[in-house]
């Protein structure tokens, strides 16, 4: 079993090149109807189907693809998408340094309720009068990123910061309210950049809340308002997706698996992640394989 395919250029041919955009139609014209095995990106990927159908698999859960959905993968995030038939849309690819390059904070990203980062991460479905404002921003996207006209970026910068915005103020799940405070917001980003350097030994939110200098309850408030999820679920969402990768695309054993995510009994792990996805690792692993 090879470890999980990883493209980390926006642009394979062209380093420099840190933002992207091409038609569904194309690609799949290109590539002549077969599907990528599954893989992830180290950059952003935004993908607006206008027309579709089959799915999108993202970290092992299954999404239909349908008209005027609007997804959002995460670097790092393991995902494949399955077209029965040509499509019409986009994807956009970019890197935080295309962010920081157009002056668009990477705390702007992290303050959107639209990259879920890890467990469940289900496509925005805006109405039809608000999908086409989208994809005329993504239009204009489209013919900027082909033309040399001067500052071309920064012009892509806009649309992209406008894109996102006004997909945001569309998230029906967990919306970010506009007058949120800002300190709550700092909280949630270094909880989560917390969480990312350590979850592989610290599984408790108390762990955190004392990084935070807060109380566990506290930031347990904090980040449920946030994101729907208390402090302890998203803490274990992170060690279950890691958890659940390694078992695909890995050939460590379970043992080995549950002693690099912290737990220093296999019987601890195996119990762990039965309790948070209702399958023990073997299952799960079994489960996979097969499909």
């Amino acid at each position: 079993m090879n470890t999980v395919k990883t493209y980390r250029a926006v642009n394979a041919e062209n380093e420099k090149i840190q933002f992207g955009i091409s038609k569904i139609e194309e690609i799949y014209t290109k590539r002549n109807g077969r599907s990528d095995e599954p893989h992830r990106h180290d950059y952003f990927t935004v993908l607006l189907i206008d027309k579709a159908k089959g799915e999108h698999n993202i970290d092992f859960n299954t999404y239909e693809l349908n008209p005027c959905q609007i997804y959002f993968v995460s670097p790092g995030q393991v995902h494949q998408v399955v077209e029965e038939a040509a499509g019409k849309g986009y994807v956009m690819t970019f890197s935080t340094a295309f962010l920081i390059k157009n002056s668009i904070d990477t705390s702007f990203i992290e303050s959107l309720n639209l990259f879920q980062d890890y467990g469940h991460s289900p496509p925005l479905k805006p109405s039809a009068s608000q999908f086409k404002r989208l994809t005329q921003y993504a239009d204009e996207m489209f013919q900027l990123h082909k033309s040399n006209v001067n500052m071309k970026e920064l012009s892509i910068g806009s649309f992209l910061k406008l894109f996102l915005i006004e997909c945001n103020n569309l998230c029906a799940v967990n919306p970010i309210e506009s007058n949120a405070d800002r300190s709550e917001n700092s909280v949630i980003r270094e909880f989560k950049s917390w969480v990312d350097r350590a979850y592989r030994s610290e599984h408790s939110s108390s762990f955190y809340a004392g990084k935070l200098n807060m109380t566990p309850d506290h930031l347990n408030r904090i980040i449920k308002k946030a994101i729907g999820r208390s402090a302890k679920e998203y803490i274990q969402s992170r060690i279950t997706t890691e958890a659940k990768r390694l078992l695909y695309f890995s050939k460590l054993s379970n043992k080995e698996i549950g002693y690099q995510l912290g737990f220093s009994e296999p019987a601890n792990f195996s119990a762990f992640f039965k309790k948070c996805t209702g399958l023990s690792p073997s299952n799960f692993k079994k489960n996979e394989l097969s499909l």
